[in-house]
């Protein structure tokens, strides 16, 4: 790896300025004003400026005129953070003590010992402020866009002129990357006049808690354990399905990845979403499915 001799001229102050500029300017593809990157890193404008000449002597940022100009990134800047600049801005959440860090994003973690999970550690460099970060912290990041990988821990070192944060893992889950259809259930379906009773029975026998309510190839609506046991409660066990059914229910296609179905599930807070083929219903995936899959490490 050769080395990179614009990366060793960099003060502290100055890798802030950046990854601030840079996280906005990849974000929002814009330029990106000396205050806003003040207000990130919690500096003085007057600051920001003055390093801004800097900056651009070392031909890492260049001058945006006019009322929507500002500063931008140029290449040589992104080289001496260690980014790729044609990389896609793909926001990593991350949290500290349980409150989203505004403006911040996981941009490279590396594990150690990931095979004894009760002595897993990582680091995680941070495009944005990291100040605020101290020992004993707990920190969440994720999902990651591509193994939608969770990572809980806690902070035990943090190296600013790199913007990066060490941490000792105490949980970290991720989706198998599998399509829906491979996890979900065939659909059943009651004819729209069952009574609320009888589909409480039904759905009993079949062990799921949920079904389609249709007939003759005609799906009218989604009837849930829930709605049944809400409607016994209330003195309806004879009424008809059709009565407290929902005509409106969540869908995914059974070829999309698990985490769409996750995400469908969070959207709309259902309890079981329904699998299609080419928008015809096929299957029945629930949130318990989806919990027992997640992998642990």
């Amino acid at each position: 790896m050769k080395d990179d001799p614009i990366s060793m001229e960099l003060t502290q102050i100055q890798r802030e300025i950046l990854t601030a500029l840079i996280n906005l300017q990849r974000r929002e593809g814009r330029a990106v004003k000396g205050e806003e990157i003040a207000t990130i890193i919690d500096r003085n404008p007057g600051t920001i400026r003055n390093q801004m000449q800097s900056l651009k002597a070392l031909h890492l940022v260049e001058g945006v005129p006019g009322p929507k100009g500002g500063y931008r990134a140029i290449s040589a800047a992104y080289e001496a953070m260690n980014l790729d600049g044609a990389d896609d801005v793909v926001d990593v959440p991350v949290v500290r003590n349980g409150s989203p860090v505004q403006g911040a994003t996981a941009n490279e973690i590396t594990f150690f010992t990931v095979m004894r999970p009760n002595q897993c550690s990582g680091i995680v460099q941070i495009i944005g402020n990291i100040r605020d970060f101290n020992i004993d912290d707990e920190i969440e990041i994720g999902p990651t866009p591509v193994n939608k990988t969770h990572i809980k821990g806690v902070v035990t070192g943090r190296d600013d002129t790199t913007n990066r944060l060490i941490f000792d893992i105490k949980e970290m889950a991720s989706i198998p990357k599998i399509p829906v259809k491979n996890l979900a259930s065939p659909a059943i379906t009651i004819d729209p006049e069952t009574t609320l009773l009888e589909a409480c029975q039904r759905l009993s026998d079949s062990k799921v808690r949920a079904a389609l309510v249709g007939k003759n190839g005609d799906r009218m609506g989604l009837i849930s354990m829930e709605e049944i046991v809400r409607g016994v409660a209330e003195g309806r066990m004879d009424r008809p399905v059709k009565e407290s059914m929902d005509r409106d229910y969540p869908t995914v296609e059974g070829d999309e990845p698990l985490h769409a179905a996750i995400t469908k599930l969070g959207e709309t807070g259902a309890s079981q979403v329904v699998v299609t083929d080419s928008d015809v219903p096929s299957g029945m995936l629930e949130a318990k499915d989806l919990v027992r899959c997640m992998i642990r490490f």
